[in-house]
């Protein structure tokens, strides 16, 4: 056998070692991998409602433990009626609630949003009084790092904090990102219902900003209730959703 076959040989083999190594590792970690995610979405629901401190690190237990006591996951319809288990409705909607001291002190929406370069992932909290948003928290995107990529940072994620969704009469707004700092781009009556944008991320700000209204307009019948009811009333074999994945 030549030289010339030999090494062929050799490096065909070495191809089907390595790539026999690398499938098993992929499968071995796959369920490793599912676990991390779902912890990070937990801890991106708890954050946005300010149970955790975003950028702090905590165990995988304490997260998974602080999640199961203090958020329940319910599914509604688009009339923002919570569904029971019998229901079979065409859209199903999940909405979590964050309970403390045995009430429910918020409700988070996921954010499902168009971004410049990709999707962009999170989740909105609002108060019970249905118009106060109480936080917001991005788990991941596909934006510029340094520009639109500021959106997963501290500074502009609390932007949102006590920022409402409604104007002065009542009136469904949404939440928007101005271009530049709210005060000196926005008129003052409007303040209220703008964040801070990004430096240099423009596009970010506008898709990021449309994003939000088509979600929120989905979700704007629960806040209608928040608002003129109060808390929903839960049936007891209320749908439960599925769980962050």
């Amino acid at each position: 056998m030549s030289d010339g076959v030999k090494t062929i040989l050799f490096a065909t083999g070495l191809c089907l070692v390595c790539s026999l190594l690398l499938t098993m590792a992929a499968t071995g970690l796959k369920a490793f991998q599912r676990e991390n995610a779902l912890v990070d979405r937990q801890k991106n629901i708890l954050q946005a409602v300010g149970a955790v401190e975003s950028g702090r690190s905590y165990p995988a237990d304490a997260i998974k433990a602080l999640y199961q006591s203090s958020i329940q996951c319910i599914s509604i319809d688009d009339e923002g009626q919570v569904l029971s288990a019998k229901a079979a409705p065409k859209k199903v909607l999940p909405l979590y609630l964050y309970r403390a001291d045995g009430q429910v002190k918020a409700y988070i929406i996921p954010v499902d949003s168009r971004g410049l370069w990709g999707r962009i992932y999170g989740y909105l909290a609002l108060d019970t009084d249905g118009s106060t948003i109480t936080g917001f928290s991005v788990y991941q995107h596909s934006e510029t790092p340094g520009l639109g990529g500021e959106i997963e940072n501290q500074w502009f994620q609390r932007n949102f904090v006590g920022k409402q969704i409604i104007d002065a009469e009542g009136n469904f707004v949404s939440i928007k990102i101005a271009k530049g700092a709210v005060e000196d781009a926005v008129r003052q009556d409007l303040k209220p219902n703008y964040v801070d944008g990004i430096s240099g991320a423009t596009m970010t700000g506008k898709f990021l900003s449309q994003g939000l209204e088509d979600i929120l307009q989905t979700y704007e019948p629960v806040s209608v209730h928040f608002r003129n009811q109060g808390m929903l009333k839960l049936p007891e074999n209320a749908l439960v959703c599925q769980p962050p994945s």
